[in-house]
């Protein structure tokens, strides 16, 4: 399942929030990539699936595949927002 999310970086704690879309908080600089690895690496032990960049690495927007069940990833992105 493909997500379009926006990133906002420099934030105190790692969290996901909606408005007028999915907003992920990364805790991370925009350097080197430490971004991109700790979204990855958070929504991973969120979703407890495999998680990955599609595109907008080096974008503020972009699009996440999770794998699995689509349902279930809604319904946990519901619980989460």
């Amino acid at each position: 399942m493909q997500i379009e999310v926006k990133v906002k970086t420099n934030a105190k704690r790692f969290s996901i929030s909606y408005k007028n879309g999915i907003v992920i908080h990364a805790t991370e600089r925009p350097v080197h990539n430490k971004v991109n690895v700790e979204i990855t690496k958070e929504l991973t032990k969120i979703f407890n699936r495999r998680v990955w960049i599609k595109a907008g690495m080096y974008s503020r927007d972009k699009i996440i595949e999770v794998e699995g069940n689509e349902q279930e990833i809604i319904e946990r992105l519901q619980s989460i927002c």
